[in-house]
């Protein structure tokens, strides 16, 4: 399951290395910026609008064949991504992507919480939590050493062998599993999902598009799918076979595991995707090296996420949970100390005892999700964590992409000398933009990257200030809410497993 999901998790972080190489009209398509954004937002749109509908479909076909459905679909349409002669053609095969990750990720989890009984699940699922965070931080690395070597689409050529080889493993290795009981399907349920997600994915990406929110274009689409998704749990709550009962989000475990996941992704994505342009342009480094400068998030990942079920079980998930946001809370706030120099040794401590603190959240609040439900609704719940995971991310690298973005425009102004008038609003909009004026400058452009370097920064101060009173919040939900051992509902024997195959 480790290995299914790696294609998936390491495609959404490899994509941004080769943004700069797809934009180059020799070395790549000659992408413009916006249809750069629409490769990156028809994956996310896509994936996110449907992670609640597969999750379903698995529940009620079969969670094997969703994820061998989904592993097909993402290998071709990375082959189709890979050989793309145009940006439309890479934005549709990247919508194609969406859909097969979309099929494979709540299908892991799933399976993982079929196959191994309650006792074993809590670190079954540390380890998948682990292997997320390897492939977060090797993407970069695998990016760079690609793009140093080869062309720009053997970034998605990669995911072939890793498809192929998981085909292989899930074909001879996972068992089947699904709900048992026949129960009507809930196609308006589905439907309102699949609407109200989009709606809401939408308005909150085009906030990173616009660096606003105050858009017609932010509004109504953001306002349009969160009365979607009102209308949807106020239909679940009353029709006899809801394809996601929401009494569920009684259970104080389910409501505040849910809640923390997604303010942590909120908190800590938005901080982490914009250490990458630190990283590249603020500090010089190239994709291969600031790749390599997240590695110490991933051992820490490594090491702590499958051992992370035995200190819960000591300390339980009350206590765990709060000091691990606590922990990460006070990272947060250290990234507004960062300066244009800040040695490197400093980041990278921060950024493993970053690492280290969420290993000790996510794999037990995602054990709180899935235990809180039957297994035969593994699907549901495992779609339902990765749909908050998701939309969290996303919301943080908008919100705190925007507070950035407001500061390097303030910061920028009075600043912008020695430029053509024609340019003042590339150098003012995005310090990428700055750096590719100042290249064209010479020695000239030294200055104006001093000045955009520090403009930059003071923009990271204020969004990980932002990141870190979100943080707060989920250990205050975490001290308040979460119950202090974890809480089983699930019968001890799988629902709907083959079990021959599960014991093979």
């Amino acid at each position: 399951m480790v290995f299914s999901l790696l294609a998936v998790v390491l495609d959404n972080t490899i994509l941004n290395v080769a943004i700069k190489t797809i934009a180059d009209p020799v070395q790549g398509l000659g992408a413009t910026q916006s249809e750069l954004e629409w490769a990156m937002n028809s994956y996310t749109l896509v994936f996110a609008g449907l992670l609640f509908t597969f999750g379903v479909l698995g529940d009620r076909y079969g969670r094997k064949k969703m994820l061998l459905t989904g592993m097909v679909i993402f290998g071709l349409s990375s082959l189709v991504s890979a050989y793309a002669q145009d940006p439309m053609q890479l934005i549709m095969a990247r919508a194609l992507m969406g859909l097969g990750g979309a099929a494979i990720m709540p299908a892991t989890l799933a399976i993982i919480s079929n196959v191994f009984p309650i006792h074993e699940r809590g670190r079954a699922i540390g380890i998948w939590a682990g292997g997320v965070g390897i492939a977060v931080a090797i993407g970069p690395i695998t990016g760079g050493l690609l793009l140093e070597h080869f062309w720009w689409g053997s970034v998605f050529l990669v995911n072939i062998p890793i498809v192929l080889i998981a085909l292989v493993l899930i074909a001879s290795l996972v068992p089947d599993s699904k709900d048992p009981a026949k129960t009507g399907l809930d196609p308006v349920g589905v439907l309102l999902s699949i609407v109200g997600l989009v709606a809401l994915v939408y308005g909150i990406v085009r906030i990173s598009d616009l660096g606003t929110f105050a858009d017609v274009s932010v509004v109504v689409p953001s306002l349009l799918g969160l009365a979607i998704l009102g209308a949807f749990f106020w239909y679940e709550r009353r029709i006899d076979h809801p394809a996601f009962d929401v009494r569920h989000f009684r259970n104080a475990a389910f409501s505040t595991a849910i809640t923390s996941v997604g303010l942590v992704f909120f908190a800590a994505m938005g901080v982490m995707f914009f250490m990458a342009f630190y990283w590249q342009i603020v500090r010089g480094y190239s994709p291969l090296q600031s790749g390599a400068l997240v590695l110490p998030f991933a051992v820490a990942q490594l090491i702590f996420a499958p051992r992370s079920s035995k200190v819960v079980e000591k300390y339980g998930a009350k206590a765990v949970g709060t000091v691990g946001m606590l922990v990460i809370t006070a990272c947060l706030a250290a990234y507004a100390l960062v300066g244009v120099d800040t040695p490197i040794w400093m980041l990278l401590v921060l950024t493993f005892i970053q690492g280290t603190a969420m290993a000790h959240i996510m794999p037990p609040a995602t054990t709180a999700i899935m235990n809180a439900l039957p297994r035969e609704k593994a699907g549901v719940g495992s779609s339902m964590s990765n749909v908050v995971r998701q939309v969290g991310g996303t919301l943080g690298i908008a919100i705190l992409g925007a507070v950035l973005s407001a500061v390097y425009r303030d910061g920028m102004e009075g600043k912008v000398t020695g430029v053509p008038q024609q340019l003042h609003h590339v150098v003012t909009e995005s310090i990428s933009g700055a750096a590719g004026v100042a290249e064209r400058l010479g020695p000239q452009g030294a200055g104006l990257m001093k000045a955009a370097g520090e403009a930059f920064v003071s923009g990271i101060h204020w969004a990980a200030l932002g990141s870190a009173a979100v943080a707060l919040v989920g250990a205050l939900l975490m001290a308040r809410w979460m119950p202090g051992r974890p809480v089983a509902v699930i019968p001890e024997e799988p629902t709907g497993v083959d079990r021959e195959a599960a014991v093979v």
